[in-house]
């Protein structure tokens, strides 16, 4: 699912593509995409960009006669940028926005249709989709802090969850993690100051980082090919190659469709942590150390 950054690069390439422009058309192909009755979505046709907005994970678009047009990719929805009336042959083609410089293209893959389309009547109206998570950006270490322990869950449960944090997911929650040198298992309730403190560090440090790093690329050409990998990611996505800071393998766990990665050495003094399925499995075969796993792996 595209995250903080990913959206953030989106909305700096959408801007002088779209803002000041009039949508001239709108093309939808799933019955399942708009998920609004009314306004009807034809109410926008015809009107002019007036300004692109952030709600969470979702992409807002803001149109001259005050509708908001609120887009949740989910996991496999994608924006592409293509030239204008590009057809849209294949299932994966969802919508098009039709502008008088191109067309702005939603597709996403797989079988299952995730991705949706709100329309709103006005920003108040547009801004209740919102889960009410807070922006790291916007807040001090106190109220990051607050928001965090209003529950005591684990410190990845916790940055994904869109109630507490804003914009946070999967990918970006692990280099966090990873960046502030924190067990993902690690309860919020149970943190020290200094661990307090790494954490909201890290958590505007890496998210910065980012940002930057993908606003930059998105100045350059419409990022196509948004994905939750990344080769210059620290852990996410990297199980078994080597920790950038001390070349100890990633390791995973796996829960459902999502998986946390994380450096033993950095992150869990050394510790494997449990997989759910897999420690069932081997019982009390499961490694506890690194040592452990080493030996697991030469029988």
């Amino acid at each position: 699912m595209p995250e903080l950054p990913d959206i953030a690069a989106y909305l700096s390439a959408l801007e002088p593509r779209i803002v000041g422009q009039p949508l001239t058309h709108i093309r939808i192909t799933s019955p399942f995409l708009v998920r609004t009755v009314q306004p009807r979505i034809e109410e926008i046709e015809g009107h002019t960009v007036r300004g692109l907005h952030r709600i969470g994970k979702r992409i807002a678009i803001e149109f001259d006669n005050g509708l908001w047009l609120v887009l949740h990719l989910m996991i496999a929805g994608r924006l592409h940028w293509r030239p204008l009336g590009a057809k849209l042959g294949g299932r994966n083609n969802l919508a098009a926005f039709d502008f008088p410089n191109g067309s702005l293209v939603l597709t996403e893959a797989g079988s299952k249709r995730r991705a949706s389309l709100h329309l709103f009547p006005n920003e108040a109206a547009a801004k209740e989709i919102d889960p009410g998570g807070i922006d790291v950006f916007a807040t001090d270490l106190e109220g990051f802090r607050t928001a965090l322990t209003a529950e005591n869950r684990t410190l990845k449960r916790a940055l994904t969850d869109p109630r507490i944090l804003s914009g946070i997911g999967n990918a970006y929650s692990d280099e966090i993690l990873h960046a502030a040198h924190l067990s993902p298992i690690l309860q919020t309730h149970k943190l020290t100051p200094d661990q307090w403190q790494r954490l909201y560090t890290a958590t505007r440090d890496t998210l910065n980082l980012w940002i930057t790093r993908l606003k930059a690329e998105a100045t350059k050409t419409f990022p196509e090919k948004v994905t939750a990998f990344r080769p210059d990611m620290a852990v996410h996505g990297r199980f078994n190659q080597p920790c950038p800071t001390c070349g100890t393998p990633i390791q995973r766990i796996r829960y459902a469709d999502n998986e946390t990665n994380y450096c033993p050495q950095c992150q869990t003094n050394g510790k494997i942590l449990a997989d759910r399925s897999l420690s069932r499995l081997l019982g009390s075969d499961w490694p506890r150390t690194l040592e452990e796993l080493e030996a697991l792996k030469k029988r």
